[in-house]
């Protein structure tokens, strides 16, 4: 890899890594069923959709932390020089297979190895 490409690749990363940290944060969380309300209950149908919200915006948050950390190691494999090469078997990731996914660890052939496993790819 040239220098101009581990530029881009960190650009790239960066800038991913800085929209994962701003989606992340902003989910609410909280319910409104927490505000106090004077000892009156909101509509079961309220209550239920506060619920939904609040699980599909905890499950959104931990997609978009399990994508940062695997962001975060391409950053680091990319300062070891490691970038690029599967973590798994050691050959050359394909350029295509970066360029849509910049921060996998592992070429095509080892991340459907593991996925068959049970396991889910990075």
């Amino acid at each position: 890899m040239t220098e101009r490409d581990i530029t881009e690749i960190r650009t790239r990363l960066e800038e991913l890594r800085a929209e994962l940290v701003g989606q992340a944060e902003a989910l609410p969380i909280a319910e409104d069923a927490e505000v106090n309300d004077g000892g009156v209950g909101q509509h079961y149908a309220d209550d239920g959709t506060n619920t939904f919200l609040r699980e599909r915006n905890l499950a959104l948050r931990g997609n978009a932390a399990d994508l940062l950390a695997q962001v975060e190691a391409a950053l680091r494999r990319l300062d070891e020089g490691t970038y690029g090469i599967c973590q798994n078997c050691g050959r050359e990731i394909n350029p295509e297979r970066l360029e849509a996914l910049p921060y996998t660890a592992y070429c095509i052939e080892c991340a459907s190895q593991i996925q068959a496993a049970g396991a889910p790819p990075q």
